[in-house]
């Protein structure tokens, strides 16, 4: 038995997507009865290859479901022409709420350029992206990812698996090219003022030593305020005292005329 019809058994009556390790975790596992003990060794690689066989041949049939990856996961999924049929099978009635579209747009910028901050995306569009963080943080499309390097540790964000799934992406890699997008030029954060050697760090002063320049200060302080007064009395208070003599011998001259 062919690899390939064992993985499609297993997808087929699988009740959620599996991924390529999960696969082979199932495999090992048969592998310990007597009779699964024929895929028991098939590495990840071995298995993607043999999916990637299975989905083509899916796909070449034109039958009503394909083999897809997404988010890392292989699944069987319906054709979009039959959506209607299905909707009305599962009972859903809706479709999900969409995206608007400044959430599309800032969704679009963390996706091409995570990890990045919010004053990142803002410098990027050129409005606020508050409102939109939520509302994307709150349907598990985007998650902080970290911290930037930079003063107050703003947090980054990226996208999530969710994402992934969301768009029918394997991986980032399948994202459509924009290279416009890619382009466009972001401030990054300033590097921590903390952050750098020792010994290019300023030197503290001692307690000692800063009371001792703060003294120093005062008595400069002190000093000038000094020889200002001694300045201001030479120069001012002198020439007042020699214009009061002068006034006073012309009063006694006049007094003794008219005696």
């Amino acid at each position: 038995m062919e690899l390939k019809d064992t993985l499609e058994a297993i997808l087929f009556s699988s009740q959620k997507p599996l991924s390529a390790k999960e696969l082979q975790d199932i495999l090992r596992q048969a592998g310990e009865e007597a009779d699964g003990k024929e895929h028991a060794g098939a590495k990840t690689k071995g298995i993607t290859a043999a999916l990637e066989i299975l989905a083509g041949e899916v796909e070449g049939l034109g039958r009503s479901y394909r083999l897809v990856c997404v988010a890392g996961a292989w699944q069987f999924v319906t054709q979009p022409a039959h959506a209607p049929w299905v909707r009305a099978l599962v009972g859903v009635k809706n479709r999900p709420t969409r995206l608007s579209k400044p959430a599309l747009e800032t969704l679009a910028i963390i996706a091409y350029r995570q990890p990045l901050t919010r004053a990142q995306m803002e410098e990027i569009r050129g409005v606020s992206v508050d409102g939109v963080i939520g509302t994307l943080t709150e349907r598990e499309l985007v998650e902080v990812t970290g911290r930037a390097d930079a003063p107050g540790r703003p947090q980054t964000y990226g996208t999530t698996q969710l994402f992934l799934e969301y768009f029918g992406l394997r991986g980032l890699e399948e994202l459509p090219d924009a290279e416009e997008l890619r382009q466009v030029p972001i401030t990054k954060p300033a590097a921590p003022v903390t952050i750098g050697d020792d010994d290019d760090a300023p030197e503290q002063m001692s307690l000692e030593e800063v009371t001792a320049a703060k003294d120093s200060d005062a008595g400069k302080l002190a000093t000038e305020a000094a020889e200002a007064e001694e300045d201001y009395d030479a120069d001012e208070f002198e020439d007042d005292g020699d214009d009061d003599d002068e006034d006073e011998d012309e009063v006694v001259e006049e007094a003794s005329k008219q005696q």
